[in-house]
């Protein structure tokens, strides 16, 4: 191997398999990513492991509004007039699927020969369903709500779980989007200097001056409110810092020997650029990546609170707080708290894991060597 390349190799040394096992003997890293992890799962099996699984967890019933954790409703199943259930699979859990019979909530119920009995939930007039339904029985069934119900009577636990697809989607795309423009805008302004370098880093600098979320919400408005739109206009807030760290790695990195053999050798800016020196400055850019995710859901979540991000009725931890915070002063705080909980759960659990990956990529206190 080349000395230049075997140099450019060993510079990456805080990138080695020295620092994933010093990352692996640390049980709170160890504890954030299987939590991590638990999430995504949960998120990515969607509806598959919701007893709800309509559209959105969106399934209504007023009279069972804010039933208490592991509440149990008798129903009546009752058959949808033309109804079928020919959706697949994979996009039952993608987008849900609609019931294929419609949910009456009873508080009473007795089967004759020809038709069920029954009061309505709570209670009501006593009324008569049919046993069949265009030639499909209608059924008693008893639903259990593990987290109770919203004030909309939708399952808590459904929309929780759906609402974690919607927080890690919001952060994937908007930390994919803050490197993408941070990684460009660092690289160019480190590697040319001169007018280049005074250009971004002024840009830099006046995008910095602006408040996050200020920012954030203007571009919201300016893109309309909406589930794509906060992906750009957190990704669009974020690269900053992705930036400032890149520029400064790449001002460092540029002068060592290897780059100067790159030159010499008559390879290309942009060869030298994404060849031999990013993959030398990605160790304090992934610990950035961790510490931006959390703070992209938190931003979500914020503008979610505020009306101005996720639009009911999808699923969002923020829109549920703002759905229920005034419970938090009467006997049914959890409405509020189980979903500020899940978001500094997983927040925590981001920050965590950053500050182990810095102290595990840190070349100082890692001595592995090259890989």
């Amino acid at each position: 191997m080349p000395w230049f390349r075997r140099e450019r190799y060993e510079a990456s040394g805080s990138l080695n398999r020295a620092a994933w096992r010093k990352l692996r003997r640390e049980p709170l890293a160890v504890a954030s990513m299987a939590f991590i992890l638990l999430v995504a799962l949960i998120a990515l099996g969607g509806y598959a492991f919701t007893p709800d699984r309509t559209p959105m967890a969106n399934r209504q019933h007023l009279e069972l509004g804010t039933l208490r954790p592991g509440s149990r409703v008798t129903m009546l199943a009752v058959p949808r007039a033309g109804q079928r259930d020919t959706l697949g699979f994979f996009h039952t859990i993608l987008f849900g699927r609609p019931d294929p019979v419609s949910y009456l909530p009873v508080a009473k119920v007795e089967q004759l020969p020809d038709a069920f009995h029954y009061i309505p939930y709570p209670d009501g007039d006593p009324a008569s369903q049919p046993l069949l339904v265009e030639g499909r029985p209608v059924k008693e069934v008893s639903v259990r709500f593990l987290l109770g119900t919203d004030r909309f009577g939708r399952d808590l636990l459904s929309r929780l779980f759906i609402g974690a697809r919607v927080s890690l989607s919001v952060g994937f795309i908007s930390v994919f989007i803050s490197l993408l423009i941070g990684i460009m805008l660092g690289a160019l302004a480190g590697y040319f200097k001169g007018w280049v370098d005074d250009l971004i880093v002024w840009f830099i600098n006046v995008v910095w001056s602006i408040p996050t979320l200020l920012l954030v919400i203007a571009i919201t408005f300016a893109l309309g409110k909406g589930f794509w739109q906060v992906f750009v206009a957190v990704g669009l807030t974020m690269w900053v810092e992705v930036a400032r760290v890149v520029r400064g790695q790449v001002l460092s990195v540029r002068e060592k020997e290897y780059v100067e053999a790159g030159r010499a050798l008559g390879f290309s800016d942009i060869r030298i650029i994404f060849r031999h020196i990013l993959p030398n400055v990605m160790a304090p850019v992934i610990v950035i990546s961790a510490a931006n995710f959390a703070s992209a859901i938190l931003l979500e979540a914020g503008l979610s609170f505020l009306g101005i991000g996720v639009q009911p009725p999808m699923p969002s931890w923020g829109t549920m707080i703002r759905e229920n915070y005034a419970y938090i002063i009467l006997d049914k705080a959890y409405l509020a708290l189980l979903p500020g909980l899940a978001i500094m759960s997983l927040v925590l659990a981001f920050m965590l894991l950053g500050n182990a990956l810095r102290d595990a990529l840190d070349v100082r206190t890692n001595s592995g060597g090259g890989v």
